[in-house]
């Protein structure tokens, strides 16, 4: 666990390795990749230049796909409604990314570094790595 003093940023919080769903690729196919991967969403990638272009959720495919009759095999996810993505510069300082979970009342904020996608921060990764109390904090802006 960080020290609050210690200047811990994104790329301290953050877990590496983040897979992409590609933006033309199937609603099935994200909610496979979510099931292998065990995680309840993925950062979408451009088809053409694997840039981040939003998030797809586990609630988006539920809420989106399968309870307007979608065909998740022909439904791209690029289709789905997409927010305004909030991002973290991997050298940010973590309190910084974790106002703004609590500020956009969000779970997983994809981190970059000069562009690309290099890891992801979840409030898990927040719970692991931040003292408890800011954790709660986090939790307590989130659900309400």
């Amino acid at each position: 666990m960080k020290e609050r003093n210690s200047m811990a940023t994104a790329r301290d919080l953050m877990h590496p390795g983040v897979t992409c769903v590609q933006s033309n690729d199937t609603a099935g196919n994200a909610a496979r990749l979510m099931a292998e991967l065990d995680v309840g969403a993925l950062p979408i990638c451009g088809a053409e230049d694997n840039k981040i272009k939003g998030m797809v959720t586990d609630r988006d495919l539920v809420l989106e796909v399968m309870a307007t009759g979608q065909d998740p095999e022909t439904f791209t996810v690029d289709r789905l409604p997409q927010g305004h993505l909030i991002l973290a510069d991997a050298n940010e300082d973590a309190e910084n990314v974790i106002a703004k979970m609590k500020e956009h009342q969000i779970n997983r904020v994809p981190v970059i570094d000069e562009g690309r996608l290099v890891g992801i921060i979840s409030i898990r990764d927040v719970s692991l790595r931040m003292p408890q109390s800011v954790t709660g904090d986090v939790v307590d802006s989130i659900k309400s």
